[in-house]
């Protein structure tokens, strides 16, 4: 078992003993404890934050995103939620907020904010760039959109970050697959040049390659490329045919290297 437990249920339903209790396991919040050797997943650290509530707690914001299904999310990542403040714990942030009985899903046994609660207070509780790529990740996960948080900022108008969250969310695009790339696109937007379109499919009527984000009036595309384009051999082939169908079909790709910055294309 690597699921977190409240000790005193544990000893009082016979699944272990005091003695047990201390050799085997480890308290993280007063009260709540988990197998010394359980690996510290979020979900772990997300139902002993919830245990530590009195099971009254509704996870919320990175950590809800992160259970919706999106990635970029680091185990170690703070657990934020919605509960009554208590005295403050290591990895828990504790935000002490409304939330509707219509804003709270269930996955698994924990209550987690929905869709569109978790992406509202992604927006208005982060700053706009963390927030911008916990939204797109969100938002490819699992489809959410901007207008899906049209009641709630009405229904929130006067709390805390209601006006700068729009902001974030107006920016959210589903079709970014890493932060370098939300990075990437909001850096275009930042110099003041129109919002790119993402996930530009060109094809030949044979074969088909996507472009991250570009124009297409005048055909200018630009492909965030990590690490792995350079150390894998197999991606490193199939971008060469990649490249040559792209500039046939008569688009100008920028590519941008992590390591190096803007690398020149081959012009079509």
């Amino acid at each position: 078992m690597s699921e977190p437990l409240i000790g005193v249920e544990a000893i009082a339903d016979g699944m272990l003993t005091r003695g047990q209790l201390r050799a085997r396991y480890t308290a993280i919040h007063p009260g709540v404890y988990v197998p010394k050797q359980a690996e510290r997943t979020l979900l772990v650290n997300a139902l002993a934050a919830w245990l530590w509530t009195g099971r009254q707690g509704v996870i919320a914001g990175r950590a809800a995103a992160a259970l919706h299904g999106a990635k970029w999310i680091e185990p170690t990542t703070p657990i934020e939620i919605i509960a009554e403040h208590g005295r403050r714990r290591a990895g828990v942030v504790v935000r002490e907020e409304i939330v509707g009985d219509d804003e709270i899903v269930r996955i698994g046994a924990l209550p987690v904010t929905s869709l569109a609660r978790t992406a509202f207070d992604l927006a208005r509780h982060l700053s706009r760039d963390a927030a911008v790529v916990h939204l797109d990740a969100l938002a490819d996960a699992t489809g959410v959109s901007a207008a899906d948080n049209g009641p709630l900022a009405q229904r929130y108008r006067g709390a805390r970050g209601v006006r700068s969250s729009r902001i974030a969310l107006d920016l959210m695009d589903g079709g970014a697959q890493s932060p370098q790339e939300t990075r990437l696109r909001l850096t275009l937007i930042d110099g003041g040049l129109p919002r790119p379109r993402t996930q530009i499919r060109v094809s030949d009527g044979y074969s088909e390659a996507f472009i991250d984000m570009g124009y297409d009036e005048p055909k200018v595309g630009l492909d965030y490329e990590g690490a792995r384009h350079a150390s894998n051999r197999g991606q490193y082939v199939y971008d060469i045919g990649r490249a040559e169908l792209i500039a046939r079909e008569g688009w100008f790709d920028l590519r941008v290297v992590a390591e190096r910055g803007w690398t020149p294309p081959t012009s079509p």
